[in-house]
């Protein structure tokens, strides 16, 4: 399975080598006969290829919520007067596509509980999730709802499968709506080359590719091995580790972004933003609008609004706001620690709307918000103040993301709360892995072999220093947006690339395939 799951991740040689100038090849060479059926047949059956080669067991599980979901829209279509029939075929959808993501993805959590609460011992069955099911589950039910309040058309079955299984959106997102996809497709102009659409998406890519290679992959190691051994951790430890993976996710996550949104950019299709500077955020609720933001409008449109939003009393939105969050933290995943996580997340973006504490724009002027509680707020700070707190909650927010179980989470609490003298950081700092130091880290090891902890603990603080400046530049979509090809930008571009592609030997999966 290991080996099935890294051989078609973006960041690896056969989907760099073999699949991508294949699918770009056989995509461009039958629109340009006008061949658009024909194109977008192999552009789906590409994307299952895709899919299938994690595992071929998943593509029974997505081609199965494929049909069904289409033969639920066609009976909308056929029926479309009918109140109660439309009512229960919303009901059926809900229920099926929500009860096929609680079997893959949440039944042993809850027979886990369920055995802890009644003292039962009831089994646990080995069941594996199919890669992506969340994203796709929540795209499908945001197409059978807009089905059943009549905002969205019953497609053709080419349509809605290229829509659901489109490759560069399937395993990690962004949760597309139904015309941000289909209507693209149907533009008979944005299937022919274009050389200034495909130059941005090659940038989006090579800076997605490096953020992941070079950043994310290299900060894991000591992550990794940090959360592992919580209970042995010191306070200094905590705190590096701790930024360190805050970082690893960004630029993860970011990194994929980026190259889905380059991949899909280079065959002609746009994706919706996912992922916008959220660590320049001056609070959470902004952080909330810059990361994973399609989930989060997910939830607005499908969850939010639906229980009322803010229309009516302050208490239901206060309650409203903690339900989108819980849910969110629930969807990253099956255990109480995302629940904790989603929960904090909400309790942050509820102290944001209260109006205790405003935030004043660079140039002076009072943020523009509806508060809760008071027309202004009670005080206001900086922005550069407020980023400084956004951040620091987050980061303390992602103990619970990360550690894996709230024992855990709460022994890495503890080691950061009270201090403890330093003294573990060296053996985390010694599992970075840095082919580029390979020199320097022999001739230490030759002329002062003592030294070499100290080597990799500075080196393990410079790559933390590193980050934190790279996420204060221009994100990936600004530049690929803003800038044309350049002597400057060329050179960098085949220095990422180059020294990636050296890299990709030890592939690994993104953060966010398990959610």
């Amino acid at each position: 399975m290991v080996q099935e799951i890294q051989q078609m991740l973006f960041n690896s040689f056969f989907f760099i080598l073999i699949f991508f100038p294949l699918m770009l090849a056989g995509w461009y060479l039958l629109n340009h006969f006008h061949y658009y059926k024909a194109a977008q047949l192999y552009l789906t059956a590409m994307s299952f290829w895709f899919y299938g080669l994690f595992s071929w067991k998943f593509l029974f599980i997505l081609t199965g919520s494929i049909l069904v979901s289409y033969f639920l829209s066609f009976l909308l279509n056929k029926f479309p007067h009918s109140a109660l029939f439309g009512k229960s075929i919303l009901l059926i959808s809900i229920m099926f596509h929500l009860g096929v993501l609680f079997l893959c993805k949440y039944y042993g959590f809850f027979i886990e509980n369920i055995n802890v609460a009644f003292h039962d011992d009831l089994p646990l069955r080995n069941i594996i999730m199919p890669i992506g099911i969340s994203f796709y589950t929540f795209q499908q039910l945001s197409f059978l709802i807009d089905r059943y309040r009549k905002e969205a058309p019953h497609y053709s079955l080419l349509d809605y499968t290229s829509y659901v299984a489109f490759f560069p959106k399937l395993i990690e997102g962004p949760i597309a709506f139904h015309e941000e996809i289909i209507s693209q497709f149907h533009n008979e102009a944005l299937r022919h080359f274009n050389s200034e659409r495909f130059t941005r998406g090659l940038i989006l890519f090579v800076i997605g590719l490096g953020k992941k290679v070079l950043l994310a992959d290299t900060l894991a190691l000591p992550v990794n091995y940090g959360f592992e051994q919580t209970y042995y951790l010191d306070t200094v430890t905590v705190i590096l580790v701790m930024l360190a993976y805050t970082f690893e996710i960004y630029f993860d996550f970011s990194g994929y972004c980026d190259m889905a949104s380059g991949i899909s950019l280079m065959l002609g299709i746009t994706l919706p933003a996912n992922f916008k500077s959220p660590y320049k955020s001056a609070t959470v609720k902004e952080l909330w609008q810059r990361w994973h933001i399609t989930l989060s409008r997910f939830f607005i449109k499908y969850v939010y609004i639906p229980l009322g939003g803010s229309r009516h009393g302050k208490l239901r939105t206060v309650l409203n706001v903690l339900v989108v969050f819980i849910l969110s933290g629930l969807w990253h995943g099956a255990g109480w620690t995302y629940i904790c996580w989603g929960l904090m997340q909400g309790l942050l973006v509820v102290w944001d709307d209260l109006g205790i504490v405003g935030v004043r724009e660079s140039d002076g002027s009072l943020r523009l918000h509806r508060y809760l509680l008071r027309k202004k707020p009670l005080f206001t700070v900086s922005r550069k103040t407020g980023q400084f707190f956004t951040f620091t909650f987050f980061v303390i927010s992602l103990i619970f993301f990360r550690s894996e179980s709230m024992a855990y989470a709460g022994a890495m609490f503890r080691r950061l709360f009270t201090f403890t003298w330093p003294g573990f950081l060296y053996r985390v700092a010694g599992k970075l892995d840095v082919a580029e130091i390979y020199v320097i880290k022999e001739a230490v090891s030759l002329l002062a072999p003592g030294m070499l902890n100290l080597l990799y603990a500075i080196i393990f603080v410079i790559l933390i220093a590193i980050s934190a400046f790279i996420i204060t530049r221009k994100n990936a979509l600004e530049i690929s947006s803003e800038t044309l090809f350049s002597k400057k930008l060329c050179l960098f571009l085949i220095i990422v690339f180059v020294w990636s592609f050296l890299s990709l030997s030890q592939v690994s999966t993104f953060i966010y395939f398990k959610f």
